[in-house]
């Protein structure tokens, strides 16, 4: 009776030591907004699936942590966001992360192309050449007040990275290293992946350069400013943000200067986005030729997973040509 039992005890430790990772338990991802999430579910499919925190319609700049994204952002292994400026509510928790979290944040990725923020309603300043940085840091989290003089509103770097797809490709990249590194049974899968992420990204950007390339030189304006890394890459150009955050109501002398530059320029339309008010666009548009859109940079209107990313580009660029 004894020898069985020994072997039964024998023959449980020995089948233990063959329990794949998946069923021991998968690395845990927390990633903070769906564009990310949708690189880092690319990244690791066959793997596991990371856990989106900003679900829905909610916007990560005005999002509120709730206890249950606290724990698990605490029991993750790897937290992933892009900053402390898009996403504020990571901010405090990210400060206070238990040892055994990997915080990662996406926009001290090497490499990655950084824009200045661009500060004014209009834009007068702003030069793409004269403003592209290679790996920086945030350095203005938190929230935005409008103020009636546009030289009060903050400076730093724009943190809506992840519209230029050679920044997407770059994350991906550095995901997958990251992941690797804790996961190292899965190494070669999430490199694999990110690899094969980038050719779709490369030819993702090859169709939206054909479908932008006649709107070249057709100015318009945006509700707020988290357009310019798509601007850059693929030559359109805004003049104006109605909002300097989306949490900010826009200042009177904001909407008139907005209207004369639509006015000046024959701007040829006004971007509102899926949560945010569209009296606010009609405002800036009244007694105007310009005409009323939508686009959604963060792709607050679409189903998370790894083709959310390749949907949220392509539906920028169709509705910027409608």
């Amino acid at each position: 009776m004894l020898l069985c039992r020994a072997v039964v005890v024998s023959g449980l430790l020995a089948s233990s030591a063959f329990v794949p990772q998946a069923m021991a338990g998968e690395l845990r991802v927390v990633v903070t907004s769906k564009p990310i999430h949708s690189l880092a579910a690319a990244v690791m499919a066959g793997v596991g699936e990371p856990k989106l925190l900003v679900e829905g319609s909610a916007s990560p700049h005005t999002f509120s942590l709730k206890p249950s994204g606290a724990a698990a952002i605490n029991t993750a292994d790897v937290f992933v966001r892009v900053s402390g400026h898009i996403e504020p509510f990571s901010e405090k928790i990210s400060a206070a992360l238990p040892a055994s979290v990997l915080l990662v944040t996406l926009a001290d990725t090497p490499g990655l192309k950084l824009l200045d923020q661009r500060v004014g309603a209009t834009f007068e300043a702003h030069d793409h050449g004269e403003h592209e940085h290679e790996h920086g840091h945030d350095k203005h989290a938190g929230n935005h007040t409008d103020q009636d003089d546009d030289d009060d509103e903050h400076g730093g770097k724009d943190g809506h990275v992840w519209l230029d797809p050679n920044n997407a490709k770059l994350m991906a990249a550095k995901l997958a290293t990251i992941l690797g590194e804790k996961d190292p049974p899965h190494a070669a899968t999430y490199t694999a992946n990110a690899a094969k992420l980038g050719e779709r990204i490369d030819a993702l950007a090859a169709g939206i350069e054909t479908q932008t390339k006649p709107l070249a030189g057709r100015p318009f304006i945006v509700f707020h400013d988290a357009y310019q890394y798509f601007e850059a890459r693929f030559g359109v150009s805004a003049i104006g943000s109605v909002t300097v955050s989306p949490d900010v109501q826009p200042s009177a002398k904001r909407l008139t200067s907005l209207r004369r530059k639509i006015a000046k320029l024959d701007a040829a339309c006004v971007f509102a986005e899926p949560l945010f008010q569209p009296k606010l666009v009609a405002a800036v548009t009244e007694g105007t030729q310009a005409k009323a859109g939508t686009l959604d940079p963060e792709g607050l209107s679409l189903e998370p997973g790894p083709e959310l990313y390749f949907t949220l580009m392509r539906t920028l660029a169709t509705n910027m040509a409608a």
